[in-house]
């Protein structure tokens, strides 16, 4: 697995986890839903930091726990 698509299975982790809409975990996360979508869609969007830094205040952590926490979730992905 690749790293940006550990990073992808992660973020659909917390969205799952969450067990809010997708509207409603983009304005948690203060990111657009069309983001969300993209994201869970996994189709050739580039997730950004900007995006992971909104994502990390929306969940209260520092980007340093999440990128912790994507590597702890799948050790196998390689960057």
């Amino acid at each position: 697995m690749d790293y940006n698509h550990a990073i992808y299975k992660y973020i659909e982790y917390l969205f799952k986890k969450s067990e809010l809409s997708k509207r409603k975990f983009a304005k948690v996360h203060f990111i657009e839903d069309s983001t969300v979508r993209d994201i869970l869609n996994k189709g050739d969007y580039q997730i950004s930091l900007l995006t992971i830094f909104r994502i990390c205040e929306g969940e209260n952590i520092s980007p340093s726990e999440f990128f912790s926490e994507v590597e702890n979730m799948f050790p196998e992905a390689k960057i």
